[in-house]
């Protein structure tokens, strides 16, 4: 047995069914105990974006935060990770997907809401927060050891998995493809750009992505739609073919080996969750450097980073797939998406794919390395935290070395190794998330009764 198949192994079994039915199971319990909070307050939180307070203690704004995790998970997930899952699930896995996500907002804002309300400061009066200091300050130090097992399986995520190689090969590819240019090449460059912002420390990350994240969004949004409408009279049936294999399975067509509803089930689940990390305890990290005094109001905020990126941009990415019929073929990862590109933009489709991939990676790059920071500063003190940026730099530079599927399978085992604690610790602190729910809602309520009595 070589190396690659004992990872896939141990990747079947850590993404086996306990943890996607703990995974989307957490979703449908705070989905219930909030009250379908995701479709009854997403308008509001969608207002918060650009009307929040800012008033708490924290390091950025409340966007500012949005945008940093918005960073780390809109990225290759968005348009390798949808292409991978279509690829091995068929059109099925897009629909797993959005379920996944569906619930998966109920998670994040959960998860954000608990970050501001444990939070601390470093030695260095730094804002500290996430699923480790949840763990600690809401469950007790007694369950120390579970946000241990946090800390250490971030860092792995943030050196071997989203935060390095799958962003690294992503683009090396895209590069390579579009301009012909060496992967090495690409990879000094860009380690070169990475080292430069991190070691500002969390504004100079927030600074960029909040420059880089709204631009890129819209520019990908818009190729997309230029796609589906060129294929507009294929949109009904594209639509009914993934409702359809969802439940059925996909038969082989073309270079596609086939699905099955379960194929579909996992691929789209799992890359689900690695695009818009719910679940992961991931954007935890960024939300509780917003400056905010309500924890629920930044729990609203990050939900929409759950809705961006899988309800439209992996959306848009899947429909693309598909309605273009490259799914079809023998091509897999962006190679595959550039391809559904060309079809309509044959010149500029994959230029712009290579240069949206790039920026997405990049962010993506720049929030992990956050992350991976503070999980690395809870187990070590801030004294070490050069200590972690060097050696983020140094991964992102042997990014460009590894292949895509062995990059895929890493990703995946640390992926599944971080969101069990978070997990645990969500269901256990429930009883906060409710609270502090119910205490933002009266307070949101009160202070309308204020302004209408002001208005009579």
């Amino acid at each position: 047995m070589d190396f690659l198949n004992l990872l896939n192994m141990v990747d079947s079994f850590i993404w086996g069914p306990p943890l996607l039915i703990l995974l989307v199971g957490t979703g449908i319990y705070l989905t219930a105990r909030l009250g379908l909070i995701q479709i009854f307050k997403l308008p509001k939180a969608f207002k918060l974006i650009f009307n929040a307070e800012n008033s708490g203690n924290g390091d950025i704004s409340s966007f500012g935060a949005l945008c940093t995790a918005l960073a780390a998970t809109i990225g290759t997930g968005n348009i390798v990770g949808v292409a991978t899952a279509i690829k091995s699930g068929g059109p099925g896995a897009l629909f797993w997907m959005w379920l996944a996500a569906f619930f998966g907002m109920a998670t994040k804002y959960s998860e954000c809401l608990l970050a501001i309300k444990f939070r601390s400061k470093d030695d260095n009066g730094q804002i500290s927060g996430g699923p480790m200091y949840y763990i600690v300050n809401g469950m007790g130090e007694k369950w120390r050891p579970l946000a241990v097992f946090f800390a250490v399986s971030g860092i792995l995520v943030a050196l071997l998995g989203i935060g390095t190689f799958s962003q690294v090969n992503s683009i090396t590819d895209a590069v390579n493809s579009s301009f012909g240019l060496d992967p090495k090449v690409t990879g000094i460059i860009l380690t070169i750009l990475v080292a430069l912002v991190i070691f500002g420390g969390v504004q100079s990350i927030s600074n960029v992505a909040t420059k880089i994240v709204p631009f890129m969004s819209v520019i990908y949004i818009f190729i997309c739609l230029t796609v589906l409408f060129n294929y507009y009279k294929l949109i009904p049936d594209t639509f009914i073919l993934i409702f359809k294999s969802a439940f059925t399975g996909q038969a082989a067509s073309g270079g596609f080996l086939g699905a099955t509803v379960s194929m579909a089930i996992r691929n789209g689940i799992a890359r689900g969750v690695f695009s818009n990390e719910s679940g992961l305890g991931s954007a935890p990290i960024a939300a509780a450097a917003a400056k905010t005094e309500w924890p629920a109001e930044q729990g609203l905020i990050s939900m929409t980073g759950t809705f961006i990126d899988s309800i439209i941009i992996c959306t848009l990415t899947g429909l693309t797939l598909i309605i273009s019929g490259v799914w079809k073929g023998d091509l897999n990862g962006a190679l595959m998406t550039q391809s559904a590109f060309a079809s309509v933009l044959p010149n500029i489709g994959p230029l712009f794919l290579t240069v949206s991939l790039s920026l997405f990676a990049f962010t993506t790059i720049l929030g992990w390395s956050y992350y991976g920071e503070r999980c690395f500063e809870f187990l070590f003190g801030v004294k070490k935290i050069n200590l972690f940026r060097s050696l983020f730099v140094i991964m992102v530079l042997l990014g460009a070395f590894l292949k895509l599927e062995l990059v895929w399978v890493i990703a995946d085992i640390v992926n599944g190794l971080m969101a069990l604690p978070n997990l645990v610790a969500l269901l256990a602190l429930s009883p906060v998330i409710i609270s502090e729910t119910k205490r933002y809602l009266n307070y949101l309520e009160n202070k309308s009764k204020e302004i209408d009595e002001k208005v009579i």
